[in-house]
């Protein structure tokens, strides 16, 4: 038996978009024990993973996993991290190794310099360099997000409304300039022709108060019903509401690759970062399912590869200046 290490820290939708790599090797690697060494607030994604034996976890300090890692003997490592702390593990336990191109340099003349030269791959492809020298390839299923049963939210708890379909709002965002305003929510809210859901978490409850505020007062006939299970519900519970609905409307976050996982009608839109870095939602069989909705008319933008709290232009254009109507035809259509 092979014992192979995969290396993945965060965050919720890097780490959705490892099980692809995490999938192909369990299922084309003959009698292979598979483990994980990731951060433990986001464990569980890889404990609920039916392709993971073992799961190592770490709150700051990986002294005590070194330890315990070489006791594995492992035959080989996957980093598909590939930082200062992962590699410190690599140079730790001393076999044989391998990573992707992370493209930092090229990422930063985009951001920097608006220079582009990235190549058209997506992340999750070059994740598999990583495993190229065993053997291991794309099968091309797509993403992976398993859910527990007792996690898997009953919408037929839900106003009657709901349960004829609905469209699900992803509104949160780990960074304000990668998130559509609340404002802009609101105005296609009122185009649209079926309830909406809007999920997030605690950080997003006075964004969610502020969309139903405006969409509860006196609003067109044809406008839609709105509930908010921001903060309200966990993560597995989250993905099993995007799971059940109609279509997504989302950010570039971590819900927006669960959606991809389930293979739902995505809206995906998209502010200070852009699809370029390879982070787009990933359908490889059904790219007809993605809509991506951009300003490329703002000059200042990419302007991180990341996000900022606040937009360093002070103007905000590549959200401010998002199509309402566009989002709302691509929802409806």
């Amino acid at each position: 038996m092979k014992k192979i290490l995969v290396i993945r820290f965060s965050s919720i939708g890097d780490i959705v978009l490892t099980t692809p790599v995490v999938r192909c090797l369990k299922n084309q690697l003959e009698d292979i024990e598979l483990h994980v060494l990731t951060k433990k607030k986001f464990s569980n994604l890889y404990h609920k993973n039916i392709y993971i034996d073992k799961v190592f976890e770490f709150d700051n300090s990986l002294k005590d996993n070194i330890a315990d890692l070489r006791k594995e003997n492992y035959d080989y490592v996957v980093d598909l991290q590939k930082n200062k702390r992962s590699k410190k593990i690599v140079l730790a336990l001393k076999i044989n190794h391998s990573s992707f191109p992370k493209l930092n340099v090229k990422k930063f003349l985009l951001t920097t310099f608006k220079i582009n030269i990235l190549p058209d791959v997506h992340i999750v492809d070059r994740y598999f360099k990583a495993v190229e020298t065993l053997g291991v390839k794309n099968d091309f299923q797509g993403l992976d997000f398993f859910i527990s049963p007792n996690n898997e939210y009953d919408i037929s708890s839900l106003p009657s409304e709901f349960q004829k379909g609905y469209y699900a709002f992803v509104i949160g965002g780990t960074y304000k300039t990668k998130i559509l305003p609340a404002v802009k929510i609101i105005e296609v809210i009122k185009k649209l022709d079926k309830p909406v859901i809007l999920l997030g978490g605690p950080d997003d409850v006075e964004r969610a108060e502020e969309i139903l505020s405006a969409v509860e007062s006196p609003r067109p006939q044809s406008s839609s019903s709105v509930l908010s299970l921001v903060g309200k519900i966990n993560l597995e519970q989250s993905a099993s509401v995007v799971k059940q609905s109609m279509k997504v409307l989302t950010n570039d976050t971590g819900l927006m690759h669960v959606a991809a996982a389930f293979h739902k009608p995505i809206v995906s839109v998209w502010g200070n970062t852009v699809p370029e870095f390879g982070m787009c939602p990933y359908l490889p069989k059904e790219p007809e399912k993605c809509h991506i909705v951009e300003c490329k008319d703002v000059r200042c933008r990419p302007c991180s590869k990341l996000g900022f709290k606040e937009c360093p232009q002070k103007h905000f254009k590549c959200m401010m200046k998002i199509d309402a109507d566009e989002i709302a035809e691509k929802l409806k259509s």
